[in-house]
């Protein structure tokens, strides 16, 4: 009984798969969950089909369409999750798994299990890291947790709870660190006000060398190679080598003056 069942439950699929056209644009459903493109390792559990000798394909099709329309907002939790936190996973988090492990700074995380039948109810838990720091967590969990509300995004609710702004994910912070100047390290650079207005300057030169790729200001840039007594000057153009990798780098004086 149990190998019928999966075979049901995967010959919807294939059939989505090969004959598209017979589902139109129907097959769409919630944010970009195309049920023909799914397959057994997105759901968080298997549909229970139902199937007789009267029954038809479309029967099918509808029940496994029903099935896969349940799990949207837990989808659409799970990608909120992934895509604004710092999750801890050596694989592609999937849309499968319930579970999540998240980075909440001061080496701990936290383990948020979200029921896919309720995902905006208050998640089971699991703190991870120093006991002192896990003891402080619980109890600041356990203080906030009757406060959680299912009217309120998930994402806020876990800032609310927790008592604390969480990382955003490490490659997002890595682009953040990348956009900052080597030299001034800050990402923009006021401009003096007596152009009547208030203006920034975001860094506008990347070091060439890829292994490098070092992000500065024009003008910070051209400041510090004026103060080497290696650097040369032809026409506007400044050479001279990057601050971080040595490798040469030319920057225009018009720029820098901007």
């Amino acid at each position: 009984m149990q190998a019928v069942g999966q075979f049901i439950f995967i010959l919807p699929l294939n059939i989505l798969r090969d004959r598209r056209g017979w589902m139109g644009a129907s097959s769409e459903v919630g944010r970009g969950h195309d049920i023909s493109k799914l397959s057994n390792t997105d759901l968080p559990c298997i549909p229970n089909l139902e199937w007789s000798r009267n029954s038809r394909l479309k029967d099918l099709v509808q029940q496994f369409q029903e099935h896969v329309d349940k799990f949207q907002e837990f989808w659409s939790i799970l990608d909120d999750i992934d895509k604004s936190l710092w999750v801890i996973d050596l694989n592609k988090p999937s849309h499968a798994i319930s579970s999540r492990q998240i980075n909440i700074g001061n080496d701990c995380f936290i383990m948020l299990f979200i029921n896919p039948n309720d995902p905006r109810s208050l998640p089971e838990y699991r703190f991870i890291g120093p006991l002192q720091s896990i003891n402080s967590l619980t109890k600041i969990w356990q203080k906030n947790s009757k406060r959680w509300t299912k009217e309120r995004p998930f994402l806020e609710n876990l800032t609310f709870v927790l008592e604390t702004q969480l990382p955003r994910p490490a490659d997002v912070q890595m682009n953040d660190q990348q956009d900052e100047c080597g030299i001034c390290y800050a990402q923009c650079l006021p401009i003096d006000d007596e152009l009547g207005t208030k203006l920034e300057i975001v860094t506008d030169y990347i070091c060439d060398n890829s292994s490098c790729s070092k992000a500065f200001h024009s003008i910070c840039l051209a400041e510090w190679l004026r103060s080497i007594t290696t650097t040369r000057q032809s026409f506007n153009v400044l050479f001279g080598k990057c601050p971080y990798c040595s490798e040469p780098v030319a920057v225009k004086i018009d720029n820098a003056k901007k």
